[in-house]
């Protein structure tokens, strides 16, 4: 714990970077905070794909807005199914 995020560790840079990236052979950018660009890197990471590979099916997927929203809404519900599964462990 500490001052700035008293329940649990110190909070990552939530300076907002745009991010190229390539989806079905088109060169797109994407501005994300870099808690959730290191979230979705880590969630390829897991699955063994490609990152461009874990974000064609978001884009083409998405409902509303932009991918930038959508992929911070990928993350977000990734992260909430771990802990979901991790607290049905226990």
């Amino acid at each position: 714990m500490n001052a700035k995020n008293p329940v649990g560790p110190p909070l990552e840079s939530s300076r907002v970077l745009k991010r190229s990236i390539v989806i079905g052979g088109h060169r797109t950018s994407v501005s994300v905070e870099e808690a959730f660009w290191n979230g979705l890197k880590d969630i390829a990471a897991s699955k063994k794909v490609a990152l461009s590979n874990l974000v064609t099916p978001i884009d083409s997927e998405r409902q509303h807005g932009n991918l930038s929203s959508a992929i911070r809404l990928f993350v977000l519900d990734y992260y909430r199914r771990m802990a979901e599964l991790r607290r049905e462990e226990n």
